[in-house]
């Protein structure tokens, strides 16, 4: 899949806002992975929800540093 973007360069402080922000909604889902794997486990004892929460969350994670790996490619391209 081609995806065409227009480049619009960002400050330092925007990209660095931007992985802030990230780096928090990753860490609240690990947490909120953590939270439901535990009470799921205690309350029904059921890990089929919790294996299939894990692996959206892996997913997510994926996409998350695959967004990441291209930002870091458009802002070197920037650079030269």
């Amino acid at each position: 899949m081609l995806l065409l973007v227009s480049v619009v360069p960002m400050s330092a402080d925007r990209i660095a806002s931007a992985l802030t922000r990230i780096e928090a909604a990753i860490a609240r889902i690990d947490a909120a992975r953590e939270g439901l794997g535990e009470s799921e486990a205690r309350a029904s004892g059921s890990s089929a929800r919790v294996v299939g929460l894990v692996n959206v969350h892996e997913k997510l994670r994926e996409q998350v540093a695959e967004s990441l790996r291209e930002l870091d490619e458009l802002l070197a391209a920037l650079e030269e």
